[in-house]
Parts: structure tokens; sequence; C-alpha cells
């Protein structure tokens, strides 16, 4: 039985990020799609974001901008 790769701790919270993120961005007037299309094609800018300690709104807010 082969072992699941376990993520750490950083890309864990980085993907929950996001999750968040894409529900604000769906509040803001995306579809759902729209919203993941758009957090997978600007995967760095939002890594950033994360990395700079935005809140997933506050990125969201800057995404729809």
């Amino acid at each position: 039985m082969a072992k699941k790769e376990e993520l750490d701790e950083e890309t864990m919270a980085l993907i929950n990020w996001c999750i968040e993120v894409e529900k604000f961005l769906v509040a803001g007037g995306a579809t759902q799609k729209e919203a993941q299309d758009h957090i997978e094609e600007q995967v760095e800018w939002f890594t950033d974001q994360f990395s700079d300690g935005l809140t997933p709104e506050e990125a969201a807010k800057e995404a729809l901008a």
C-alpha cells in the first residue's frame, strides 16, 4: 500500500488560505470556476500575498481591484 505524500504545514496553510480567498472572490462576483482559474493562473502572486501576511479577504480585494 503506497503512502500518500504528506504536505508540509506551510503548504497546507497556503492551500487553506487560497480556499478562503476563493470564497471572497466568489462573494465579490466571480464564479467559482473563474475564482479557481484566477488563483491557479496567478499562484505566484497569491503566494506572495500569503507570505506578506495578507488575510484572504485582503488578497481577494486586491485581486478584484
